[in-house]
């Protein structure tokens, strides 16, 4: 498709708050060839799990464990409260399943409640403790908005070793009575930081005190806000904290730079050049509003470049899909809202472009943690009107 230029710019729907943010902090170069990688001291075999568990994680193709993984799954599997901060693609969720998995073939009267910010990380969760359990008789469910409530209450009459959710729909199967919580020994709050920023701070408060039996809590997340020390106290008590990144900063494995766009400058034209370089093979393009979101694929779309887009408005069958046709390669730019800054793991991301200046700081470095992953190193960009 011919691409012609566009001759009106992109406006956000509505008035946003403006951002406190400095550019010039937003520049910075990738670091990762100067860090040394963690290279663990064992390998998974040593770790003393159970022999299908063992099976399921080299089946994965996972031989050692990550630092976050090595740091917490001893004292977890010892039934250990934990604190774990660690960077985006380092594991967090092997840290966290693999012990309450091995937990749970120790003794049946084991059963977990993870709760996260988002459909997509709670599918995901889902997804791997599925395959970590392969063959060992283990049931889960996923209870998530913008699915069927009738479903789920069905799914709550069967008997579940792991509970997987979001604050929401959680709360709201508990309140019609179809969900039990209260004799569950394990509690886990995935990106609890972001989850509180959300403003799900009283459902969680709630779900932690229905789990009148709860005897360990594990509380995982790529940040820490000093500010909610506080409320980490009154869920948890004396716990181990892991700290493998600061959770202050950004990603080191990511170079980032600003581009700026004068007042006689089309921003979407400056956007389309850049995203129609060859280098760019998968972009996650980030908006603040849902309606800027639509509007910068519809124009991606018809200027000829493969895009989709996810936010809160979508429907989770569109998002699923969504997001299986971004990882598969067949649409190369996702636009998206803050739904897609947490807990979506997508390999080979090349590049994240945030269309305006984030809102937080906190909000800047999960969207840029989406490249970089691993031992890769990716690029950030963010247009400065």
């Amino acid at each position: 498709m011919k691409y012609t230029k566009n001759k009106n710019r992109t406006r956000s729907s509505g008035k946003r708050p403006v951002s406190t943010l400095n550019p010039e902090m937003l520049v910075k170069k990738a670091t990762q060839n100067f860090v040394k990688p963690y290279v663990s001291t064992r390998d998974f075999t040593q770790l003393k799990l159970h022999q299908q568990l063992s099976k399921n994680i080299a089946q994965k193709g996972y031989s050692a464990p990550t630092e976050i993984q090595d740091k917490c799954i001893d004292h977890l599997i010892q039934g250990k409260s934990l604190i774990g901060i660690a960077a985006t693609g380092t594991g967090k969720t092997g840290a966290f399943l693999i012990p309450m998995v091995q937990q749970m073939l120790e003794n049946s009267a084991v059963t977990g409640l993870i709760v996260v910010p988002t459909r997509e990380l709670a599918q995901q969760v889902f997804e791997e403790f599925m395959s970590l359990t392969k063959g060992m008789g283990l049931h889960a469910a996923c209870f998530i908005g913008g699915t069927s409530i009738g479903k789920d209450i069905s799914k709550t009459k069967r008997k579940l070793n792991l509970v997987v959710g979001t604050p929401g729909r959680l709360n709201d199967l508990i309140d019609r009575r179809a969900l039990r919580i209260d004799r569950m020994s394990a509690l886990v709050l995935d990106e609890f930081d972001r989850m509180l920023d959300m403003g799900f701070i009283r459902d969680i408060q709630k779900l932690v005190s229905g789990m009148h039996d709860r005897k360990q809590t594990m509380l995982f997340s790529a940040t820490v806000d000093p500010s909610q020390e506080k409320l980490i106290k009154q869920i948890v008590q004396n716990p181990m904290r892991v700290t493998v990144s600061s959770g202050t900063k950004s990603s080191d494995n990511v170079d980032q730079d600003i581009i700026r766009v004068g007042r006689d400058e089309n921003k979407f034209d400056r956007l389309f050049d850049l995203v129609n370089e060859p280098s760019f093979e998968k972009v996650l393009l980030f908006a603040e509003t849902k309606r800027t979101v639509d509007k910068l694929s519809k124009q991606l779309t018809r200027s000829g470049i493969k895009s989709d887009v996810i936010h809160g408005n979508k429907s989770q069958n569109y998002r699923t899909r969504a997001i299986a046709q971004f990882k598969s390669g067949k649409t190369k730019v996702l636009v998206a809202t803050d739904v897609a800054a947490r807990g979506i793991d997508i390999k080979g991301v090349t590049h994240v472009i945030n269309y305006q200046l984030p809102q937080t700081m906190d909000s800047y470095i999960h969207r840029i943690g989406r490249t970089g992953r691993a031992e890769a190193t990716g690029m950030a960009y963010t247009f400065i009107n």
